[in-house]
């Protein structure tokens, strides 16, 4: 672990310079009071736990079905993840797959590409994890890492970055007109919370293992990712494939949401509509819900 210095940094907010020193285990008052506010978001309580885990009983019972459906039909799911770090991205797949079957429902989270990888087709690695008849399967993060983190780190060139938002739509129509299911969720968040949970994140011994030195070296860079998000969105927004944006300041809300989003896309045997409930348009939605 490297030394508190090393990884306190200088942010700008509201033309106001703040120091955040994610080793320092006392949580700045100005972050804690404004994480959950943090992105416009709407709501000044979280939804309490009790009605949480009410609801997400409902929807993971559907959920189950829709499983049962997949393999009678032999369809096919696909469910993208992306986000910020710390957005609630894993946490989402996890509550969306907590009791489906893990032999048809998985999760694809990626390391680096090898040097094997690297020389192949962009797409190539991403296609290889691609379910087969009656699989469920969520990337957490996905071939959109060529739309954020490779262009605002520099792992790829201009020209890598270019051709794939002009390649993206082509590629994502070949997935859906060959029957599977596309889901593109963008999970957001302020940029107080993200500050809230990496610093829960670096002093929960359960969770540390979450925050790595490209989090860190990210958080000055919080502009650049919201510029190349704002493009990603619009040049990958097709009708065959849609973005949907979900506020995430609350992860109870945000996974509720998405869920019930999935739900309501699927003709699924034995749906029950009023179990799944109404999508709160104040969390999920399209790109119109973005603020920084």
């Amino acid at each position: 672990m490297a030394d508190q210095k090393s990884r306190a940094v200088e942010l700008e907010f509201d033309g106001k310079k703040r120091v955040f020193d994610v080793d320092d285990p006392h949580l700045p008052e100005w972050i804690e009071e404004a994480a959950l506010d943090s992105g416009g978001y709407p709501y000044k309580k979280k939804l309490k736990e009790e009605d949480y885990q009410i609801e997400l009983y409902a929807l993971q019972k559907e959920l189950v079905k829709v499983q049962f459906w997949l393999q009678r039909t032999g369809k096919r799911v696909i469910a993208v993840f992306e986000g910020r770090d710390a957005a609630g991205k894993g946490g989402s797949i996890a509550a969306t797959l907590a009791y489906m079957n893990p032999r048809s429902a998985r999760v694809v989270a990626l390391t680096k590409p090898t040097e094997t990888e690297r020389g192949q087709w962009y797409f190539q690695r991403y296609v290889s994890h691609f379910p087969t008849a009656g699989e469920f399967v969520a990337f957490d993060r996905s071939w959109y890492n060529r739309a954020g983190v490779e262009p605002v780190m520099g792992f790829c060139t201009e020209g890598e970055y270019k051709d794939f938002l002009k390649a993206t739509p082509d590629f994502e129509r070949l997935i859906v007109n060959d029957g599977t299911y596309l889901f593109k969720f963008w999970l957001n968040i302020g940029r107080e919370m993200q500050l809230k949970r990496f610093h829960d994140r670096r002093h929960d011994p359960l969770k540390v293992w979450k925050l790595s030195d490209m989090d860190i070296a990210a958080l000055t860079k919080w502009d650049d990712y919201s510029k190349a998000r704002d493009k990603m969105l619009k040049d990958t927004r097709t009708k065959h494939a849609p973005w949907t944006v979900i506020r995430a300041n609350d992860k109870r809300r945000a996974r509720l949401n998405l869920i019930r989003h999935i739900l309501h896309s699927l003709d699924y045997d034995g749906k029950e509509k009023q179990a799944i409930g109404a999508i709160d348009n104040e969390i999920l939605d399209g790109p119109e819900l973005l603020k920084d």
